[in-house]
């Protein structure tokens, strides 16, 4: 690195940075902006010695996902409780926690954030914070698009003020605004009354949820030095969340514009020389070749979510064919240099249907949602530009949406989901009510109105414990199984996310690809069957399974029926198969 000016940054930085605030801001502004950015830096570079450092991930780097009172006990800081139940039985599995928004919220979940800096007194502090991060890494929302209506900012607007007057993007309600792209059903603008009178503001997502105004640089150099607040707090991995829609500019979609992009090659940049570790997560639930454009070339999103893969697996399971999975999985472009996939198969969220343009015929999707909701499950919908209303997002557990009709194979197919995920090229995230085998929480909606609820059940500990040790110990096996998975991946070098994935082509049945360590020294062949029926494989057709393997998962060889030269899986089976001498050719 060439030597640093008194900016804390070293002289191609700046001029990278500078470049990407001109693509912004234009050349005029470009300077003044860039000065205030280095205000930040230096002082954060005084402050604060960067923990976190390259390589970024390896195969041992699991995360799980969790709100912060998700698990709750009496007299009791709930992000206390979780700490207590992750270091109790969850080290051994799990590298990071990454905390839903801990901060004081009016709406969404902790999604309409009132203040960045705080963490909400209900969930506990910043020491408490600290305390998790003792044994785990932490990934943390960084809520840039949009703030709540009690935010601070926003009563700066209201009354005129600064530094909020210029915060919020303003629009006469005669403008053509058709071709935005929503992802909500509600009006975009949202009315209120200002002490200038009445005003109508951008609300992409409700009308407790105000976009900020990027055009304004004000806006951008305040959330760095959020962004730089959360990283000198244990951030080690920062999700973007809504980052899609950033930008605005009318007479387009206002979603993955330019200035966009540009914004993340800025932080990327910026992350690049003072905080090398840190990586950006980009939540984009869009079709999935929008989605992979924000790895850029290497100089945005370090992850971004698998979106497709969750609803694929759902469409899998319950059709018994995975031909579009492995048309997925096969055309799969390995991810830029210093890029990786986020797989994940549930979330606060529901799971998003729009991954699955493209990929899914409209019959077929329709069908799969049919099934969904004859076990309990919601369908949400967003408006098109047309008017027309078309499926947004699915609400419910996905230990639920995994059922049969006579729940015989239940917790061998929500099994068959999660270690598929858990093999797939990239990092693995794990919802905690995944892990838990939570069903539906339909007191949850019936309670707040919402259908997102339904996957986000508080537990009371104790219940918990009744949960997990119930007499007929679904969801015991679960956890259990669940945590040894991935206990076993994370010994193996193969399950590196940076190691190369090949799809294996083995019929409408089944699913199989090959995963290789990123230094060739480990081969594993993972394969599973989507059917309640034994499946074989006729070996002299796929010569890279002619070795003698052991199954990782069972620690014994697989089941071969020499007669007739074939590899049997069992209905919903899973092989992790390893051999020294393994080769796809």
């Amino acid at each position: 690195m060439t030597e640093k000016t008194p900016h804390c940054l070293a002289q191609n930085t700046q001029t990278r940075l500078l470049e990407h605030l001109s693509r912004v801001y234009g050349k005029d502004l470009a300077p003044q902006i860039f000065e205030g950015l280095a205000a930040l830096v230096a002082q954060h570079c005084a402050d604060h010695t960067p923990r976190y450092g390259l390589p970024h991930w390896n195969e041992q780097d699991t995360i799980l996902i969790s709100y912060g009172d998700t698990i709750q006990a009496p007299a009791e800081r709930p992000l206390a409780t979780l700490n207590r139940f992750a270091n109790e039985n969850l080290q051994d599995a799990f590298r990071s926690i990454h905390l839903l928004p801990i901060f004081p919220y009016s709406s969404d979940y902790g999604f309409a954030v009132i203040s960045y800096r705080d963490v909400n007194r209900e969930l506990g502090d910043w020491e408490d914070i600290a305390k998790i991060n003792e044994h785990f890494d932490l990934a943390i929302d960084f809520v840039l698009n949009h703030c709540s209506t009690r935010n601070l900012w926003f009563t700066d607007f209201l009354e005129d003020r600064e530094p909020g007057r210029e915060f919020f993007i303003e629009v006469d309600p005669k403008e053509n605004l058709t071709m935005v792209v929503r992802p909500r059903t509600t009006p975009l603008l949202a009315e209120f009354y200002t002490r200038q009178g009445k005003k109508y503001v951008w609300a992409t997502f409700s009308h407790d949820q105000i976009d900020l105004n990027y055009a304004n640089p004000t806006v951008l150099l305040e959330f760095i030095d959020i962004m730089l607040f959360y990283i000198r707090h244990g951030a080690r991995i920062l999700r973007l969340d809504a980052v899609a829609y950033l930008w605005k500019k009318i007479g387009t979609p206002c979603i993955h514009l330019p200035e966009t992009h540009e914004i993340i090659k800025l932080f990327h940049d910026l992350l690049a020389e003072i905080e090398p570790g840190v990586i950006l997560l980009t939540e984009t639930n869009v079709p999935h070749e929008e989605n992979i454009s924000y790895f850029g070339h290497g100089d945005e999103a370090h992850c971004v979510y698998q979106f497709s893969l969750p609803p694929l697996l759902l469409h899998a399971i319950h059709s018994g064919n995975t031909r579009y999975l492995f048309d997925w999985a096969s055309n799969l472009e390995p991810p830029p240099q210093g890029c990786t996939y986020f797989n994940f198969t549930a979330s606060h969220d529901g799971i998003g249907l729009r991954p699955l343009e493209g990929i899914v015929p409209t019959d077929e999707l329709h069908a799969m949602l049919d099934e969904m909701r004859n076990l309990g499950g919601f369908v949400s919908m967003k408006k098109n530009a047309d008017g027309s209303e078309s499926p947004y997002e699915l609400n419910l557990t996905y230990f639920d949406a995994c059922r049969d009709a006579q729940d015989r194979w239940h917790k061998e197919r929500f099994l068959l989901t999660q270690t598929v995920a858990m093999s797939l090229q990239g990092l693995i995230a794990v919802y905690i009510h995944s892990l838990l085998a939570t069903p539906n929480d339909f007191h949850g909606v019936e309670v707040t109105g919402m259908t997102r609820a339904i996957n986000r059940r508080r537990w009371d500990l104790t219940e918990l414990g009744q949960h997990l040790t119930d007499v007929k110990g679904l969801a015991q096996y679960i956890f259990d199984e669940y945590l040894r998975r991935l206990k076993i991946r994370r010994t193996h070098k193969a399950f590196h996310p940076d190691g190369p994935q090949k799809a294996l082509d083995l019929g409408p049945e089944l699913f199989g690809f090959c995963r290789t360590a990123p230094d060739y020294s480990e081969r594993i062949i993972a394969l599973y069957n989507f059917t309640p029926f034994s499946k074989s494989i006729r070996l002299p057709e796929h010569p890279e399974l002619n070795d003698d393997f052991i199954d990782l998962l069972t620690d014994k060889p697989p089941i071969v029926d020499t007669a007739h030269a074939e590899l049997v899986i069992p209905p919903y089976g899973c092989y992790w198969l390893s051999a020294s001498t393994a080769s796809i050719n």
